[in-house]
């Protein structure tokens, strides 16, 4: 755990300006199994320090790669003096921000596991593939954790020593069609968590495994889609897709002044009334979010933001400057990824709320459609356009599941498709798994239940 170093440094705040002083550190592990073989195994940390000032509208901002009260120190001088150049050379002359009242956060510790636990692990997994299923062409297996650890002093708001970890492996398999075209299925496990703590007997994971070549092996069989505008019951995966990529990243107030769709949206109809879209913080339907959220790198402690209200635009997702400016309550989403990157507005767990629908119902009301399961990419953009690839999906005839598809994509606008969304599932399913790339990485939680709409779907 980090040793605080910069705790005794708040004497040296200036009383006028907003600071923030985060001391920080990153880690990496990862192995990774192609066909049997170690192809990566590594282990990174990256730690330093980092301060950032708001005088008069503009920022100051320094960082160090260190962790001593000296780096502490020079940090704060840089910060205070980028800001004062900042407001001599570019006066925005805006007010201070509001003040935020204060507390102070402590989380657990964690374990830092040795690479051997890793390692050890996914060959077990990798010995029973290759004993029950030996006719696959290729399987890979990556066994990888990472953690944000933070210490954050700021001049109002919380102070806060938290740490972020997760940990999850990642399971490829591929086979080939008869034509010989080759297919492969994706799976993760894990979620919040150290790895000695997630994965502790591999034979546990064994009937998942089998789940995942039963997949591979109707897909295998699999056949393309019909193209055209479809009636498609989106998984839980998939629903969460679309409300990180096509939803969530139009209502980040950042965004929203560089020209989201959303700029001209707010109060107004943007999906079906059955749609309601949250960014959660820490807790969601009654229990911990995948990756959970107290306090952000501003020292705001985090709070649900509600984005769409029974299909209608009711907020943003803000840092403290752009609250100011919309008139908002911030509530936690300005994070950074390093100690050298200054915190941007950022989703954490972010789900439609389940409905009323049963999934079985859902698919027994589809006479001609597509039940889609699983995505490993998709991009979206600003205007909620999005390209989603779907990586494993089965045909709907008259009410029952018929035969997997090969891959394809769907695509739309992100607003008009949620207009159509007829039933909502009462099941939510999370992951956790991914990052963001909002000009930083960052981890995330995204999710939501089963979807009935209406959406292009790609073919051959």
């Amino acid at each position: 755990m980090l040793q605080d170093t910069i705790s005794a440094k708040k004497y040296l705040f200036d009383p006028d300006a907003h600071t923030e002083l985060r001391l920080q550190r990153n880690r990496e592990r990862d192995v990774v199994l192609l066909s049997g073989d170690i192809v990566e195994n590594s282990r990174s940390d990256v730690a330093g320090v980092s301060a950032r000032v708001y005088r008069g509208g503009r920022y100051g901002f320094s960082s160090m790669a260190e962790c001593s009260e000296e780096a502490a120190e020079r940090v704060l001088r840089a910060a205070s003096e980028n800001a004062a150049f900042m407001n001599a050379h570019s006066p925005a002359g805006k007010p201070a921000l509001r003040s935020i009242t204060g507390g102070r956060i402590i989380c657990d510790t964690i374990n830092d596991p040795a690479q051997q636990i890793y390692t050890d692990f996914i060959r077990e997994l990798d010995n029973y593939i290759v004993k029950h299923y030996p006719k696959l062409i290729s399987r890979q297996l990556n066994a990888t954790e990472d953690s944000m650890e933070k210490l954050l002093v700021v001049s109002d708001g919380v102070d806060a020593h938290t740490v972020l970890p997760r940990s999850y492996i990642y399971m490829t398999l591929t086979s080939e069609t008869k034509a010989g075209m080759p297919v492969n299925v994706f799976r993760a496990f894990g979620g919040e968590g150290t790895f000695d703590v997630n994965f502790t007997d591999p034979a546990a994971y064994f009937p998942e495994v089998d789940k995942l070549y039963e997949r591979l092996m109707q897909k295998r069989e699999g056949v393309y889609a019909d193209a055209g505008l479809k009636t498609v019951i989106l998984s839980g995966e998939l629903t969460g897709m679309l409300s990180h990529e096509a939803v969530g990243h139009t209502v980040e107030a950042d965004l929203v002044l560089g020209g989201s769709v959303a700029a001209h949206m707010l109060h107004k109809q943007v999906a079906s009334e059955l749609v309601t879209l949250s960014d959660f913080a820490h807790t969601a339907f009654g229990e911990r979010c995948p990756l959970p959220v107290f306090v952000d790198d501003e020292g705001t402690p985090a709070k649900d933001v509600t984005l769409i209200k029974d299909g209608i635009l009711t907020g943003y997702m803000n840092s403290r400057e752009t609250a100011q400016r919309f008139g908002m309550e911030p509530c936690g989403n300005a994070r950074a990824w390093l100690f050298s990157d200054e915190p941007l507005i950022r989703m954490r767990n972010t789900a439609i709320h389940p409905g009323k629908d049963k999934l079985e119902d859902m698919i027994a009301s589809v006479d001609d459609g597509y039940y889609l399961t699983a995505t490993e990419n998709g991009q979206a953009d600003t205007t909620g356009e999005f390209m989603f690839g779907i990586t494993m999906g089965y045909e709907i005839k008259k009410g029952k599941l018929g035969r997997a598809i090969l891959d394809t994509t769907i695509s739309g606008v992100a607003f008009d498709m949620l207009k159509t969304v007829d039933m909502v599932g009462d099941q939510v399913e999370w992951e956790s798994f991914g990052f963001c790339g909002k000009k930083q990485p960052m981890p995330v939680g995204l999710g939501g239940p089963a979807l009935r709409c209406k959406v292009l779907i790609g073919g051959r």
